[in-house]
């Protein structure tokens, strides 16, 4: 029996819930299976662009009240986990598997000194033009970045994760056979303030809360589930080349050297070195939604082991 780790990125799951709805229950089936075989399982999702919706929902809204981020990021965390585990436990019950799913809304502390709070990255909501954005800017406080030529967005921090707040709960789940999924989004972001968790506008990312959760349950497997099949050095260039099976040390260098690209790859790449680096029998997993079955039985993806 091994325990794994599986996160599932936000923008694999649709542009709605109705295509999320669809869409989780072929995630389902590949999950299913390791239970099956007797692994352990905690889930772990993304919610970039779920969460952008119900904040923009109550942004534009006249007759609600503005929702501050971390709630949003809550009501993310609740529907996401009501779609997964709607699918996993509909396909236990098509198959006859006496099974139970349980999403536990999650806070994950944050260092308040971190200097990532200095330099926000990470968009939120919808586009704006320039003389939007600064009005939002004057009126608000946000803080309105142009991102890629599309226009201005929101930009909250990014800050690492340091602690999960129900850790042992997660654990006590996990050892009582039950499929856990936790840290949505990257779990809501909470500071330790005069003895006090205190929620606070920030955007963790999904994958180093994963390897975050990994390490605390000491799980065996680390998949991380995006939009391609395999991890690339010199992406899309004339010399492009696959990585299959690498040793961390390999992939230290590749990192070290600048091969990935900060918005896309290199989180994935870091939140796997974080997990398998200074570890023993540790192997970490970078593929596609769509390769998950291959890749839990090692036969596709990018396979990192310690």
């Amino acid at each position: 029996m091994s325990k794994y780790v599986i996160s599932l990125g936000g923008n694999a799951l649709g542009n709605n819930p109705i295509e999320q709805k669809e869409l989780l229950k072929e995630v389902a089936k590949p999950i299913v299976e390791l239970i099956k075989q007797g692994h352990q399982v905690v889930l772990v999702h993304g919610n970039g662009p779920q969460v952008g919706m119900i904040n923009l929902a109550f942004t534009e809204s006249s007759s609600t009240p503005e929702m501050p981020f971390p709630e949003c990021g809550a009501m993310s965390q609740g529907y996401i986990g009501y779609h997964l585990q709607n699918a996993i436990s509909n396909e236990f019950l098509k198959q006859k598997i006496d099974y139970q799913v349980a999403t536990i809304i999650t806070q994950v502390v944050v260092d308040e000194n971190d200097p990532l709070f200095q330099n926000p990255t990470k968009p939120i909501g919808t586009f704006y033009t320039q003389k939007e954005a600064l009005k939002i800017e004057k009126g608000k406080g946000y803080i309105m970045k142009e991102d890629s030529g599309r226009g201005y967005r929101r930009v909250v921090p990014s800050p690492l994760p340091v602690d999960v707040v129900e850790s042992e709960i997660i654990k006590t789940l996990l050892n009582e056979k039950h499929l856990v999924i936790c840290a949505g989004g990257g779990g809501i972001p909470v500071i330790k303030k005069e003895n006090k968790l205190q929620g606070i506008a920030a955007v963790i990312d999904k994958d180093y809360a994963s390897s975050k959760v990994a390490k605390i349950i000491d799980a065996d497997y680390l998949v991380i589930l995006t939009a391609v099949e395999h991890v690339y050095i010199n992406y899309l260039k004339e010399n492009e080349t696959k990585l299959t099976t690498i040793t961390s040390g390999q992939m230290r260098t590749y990192l070290d050297k600048g091969f990935f690209a900060k918005g896309s790859m290199l989180p994935k790449v870091e939140a796997c070195l974080l997990f398998v680096e200074k570890t023993i029998n540790k192997t970490a997993i970078i593929t596609s939604l769509q390769s998950a079955k291959n890749a839990f039985l090692l036969k596709t993806g990018t396979i990192i082991k310690s």
